[in-house]
């Protein structure tokens, strides 16, 4: 049980330092009209576990905040992961 957390956490740490790096990287991006990540990327890292990353990106960096899909996207994966969590670990 302890190695495990611990791979969990390591995971969790670096997905969501990803997520929130890439939403940067995007930012920084379109503002110099560069190549562009994907929307779909920045979904699929908030659905490996990224979503507080990406969320906190999202806002940090004024990052697709009038999109929508973003601005509720992103909380719900991050609402479903952190319940799902929870029911997992019985926190």
């Amino acid at each position: 049980m302890f190695p495990a957390f611990h791979v969990i956490g390591i995971y969790l740490i670096f997905i969501n330092i990803s997520g929130f790096v890439l939403m940067g990287i995007d930012k920084q991006k379109a503002r110099r009209h560069q190549w562009r990540i994907s929307e779909k990327t920045l979904f699929l890292f908030a659905l490996l576990g990224g979503s507080l990353g990406t969320t906190v990106g999202m806002h940090f960096f004024h990052h697709k905040t009038k999109h929508w899909y973003f601005v509720i996207g992103m909380p719900a994966i991050l609402l479903l992961q952190a319940g799902a969590f929870i029911h997992l670990f019985r926190i």
